[in-house]
């Protein structure tokens, strides 16, 4: 289970200490521009050792595309690509070779294959998601013709959360500190408090919001392939993640019918030429299939989605972070022998992981959108003319 996608399908290798991280990407469209340099800047924002609230691992992260283009351009056929690993301390973790570390993926690991690598978490390693963010950005660049934007940030650290709806936030802002949060002065105590915590040693967690933007109505199955379903198994994916909502989520639960329900309306009417009675054609059920209504809706309690069906509003979503289960600390735990140990973890890790996992939100709803965007290509049929 290395590949993620129906049609638009990202293949992942590679481990935290072998000799890269890499990917093929099969199903990208032809005749699409690989921008490189966005592809560069989208895996700048995930690589480590960009500010003092990350890992100090110093690793350049260059992507180097092996193939599926020609001229700079997508030619149709599978990309392969490689980020080569550089700066690995992999005698950082030989004392932890005979360890299952609380939280981590240690014990599962062993159970289930009989051994496990134990430089860094091998593939449990969240390092394996440079080949998301390499994916995540050539769909991005796919869902730009499409008009289709996907933004997130870091919405709350521990109990600080910039709590304002995404509409009253300036999203521009985003890039604009180290904590990816797009309110300055909230992100001002993010930070505090990342330091804080650093600085004892712990780790915090937190959420990522985000925001689909031009998405079209139809994209998603209507039973066991619903869009949110995908975006939650896209997110749920994702090293860390403990939870996923869209729209007004688990507050729903809360409300009544007739607090939450959407009401449409119409934004615009588009006729065939040869009707001239638009009341008459509204009336008349044969005709339907000759004009083209846009709806909207007056709320979006619903998130964008409804049956499982995108609507054309935007997509709200959120995304809760436990704490990165490395403690610059002593810890209690059990050895492959049963026998109790006390490790005391050496290395170099983030004490919050939202700062960096803001791009990995973003490539994993790209990746999911324009697989269902790709998916609804083959089941709509250009209107029937007379």
């Amino acid at each position: 289970m290395n590949t993620f996608g129906t049609l638009f399908r990202l293949t992942t290798f590679g481990e935290s200490h072998g000799a890269a991280i890499g990917g093929v990407i099969d199903g990208c469209p032809a005749g699409i521009t690989l921008d490189l340099d966005f592809i560069q800047a989208e895996l700048d924002r995930r690589r480590p050792g960009q500010s003092r609230l990350t890992t100090a691992r110093k690793e350049g992260d260059r992507v180097e595309i092996l193939s599926g283009t020609m001229d700079g351009v997508t030619t149709g056929t599978p990309i392969g690509f490689i980020v080569r690993n550089e700066n690995q301390h992999s005698n950082d973790y030989d004392d932890l070779r005979d360890v299952f570390r609380p939280s981590h993926a240690d014990y599962t690991y062993y159970i289930k294959y009989g051994l496990r690598d134990h430089r860094g978490g091998g593939r449990s390693s969240a390092r394996e998601t440079i080949s998301r963010v390499v994916a995540g950005a050539i769909a991005k660049l796919c869902l730009r013709q499409l008009g289709i934007d996907v933004k997130a940030w870091t919405q709350q650290v521990g109990t600080i959360a910039c709590d304002r709806d995404w509409t009253k936030l300036d999203l521009s802002l985003i890039e604009s500190n180290d904590v990816r949060c797009p309110d300055t002065a909230i992100a001002q105590q993010m930070e505090n408090l990342i330091l804080q915590v650093k600085g004892e040693g712990d780790t915090i967690g937190g959420i990522i919001a985000g925001v689909i933007t031009g998405c079209p109505a139809g994209l998603g199955e209507p039973v066991f392939g619903k869009l949110h379903a995908q975006l939650g198994a896209a997110m749920l994916n994702i090293n860390a993640v403990k939870g996923f909502e869209y729209g007004e989520g688990f507050a729903m639960a809360e409300k009544r019918g007739s607090e939450v329900n959407d009401q449409f309306k119409v934004d615009s009417l588009k006729f065939n030429e040869e009707c001239s009675d638009s009341t008459q054609r509204l009336a008349d059920d044969k005709h339907h299939s000759t004009f083209n209504f846009q709806l909207s809706t007056t709320t979006n309690h619903s998130g964008g989605i409804q049956g499982g069906i995108s609507n054309g509003q935007p997509i709200p979503f959120r995304v809760a972070f436990k704490p990165v289960a490395t403690l610059l600390r002593p810890q209690e735990t059990i050895d492959i022998h049963g026998n109790p140990v006390t490790i005391n973890p050496r290395g170099r890790h983030d004490p919050c992981v939202l700062p960096r996992a803001v791009p990995i939100v973003e490539a994993m709803a790209a990746i999911t959108i324009l697989d269902a965007w790709l998916l609804n290509q083959k089941q709509t049929l250009p209107p029937p003319s007379l």
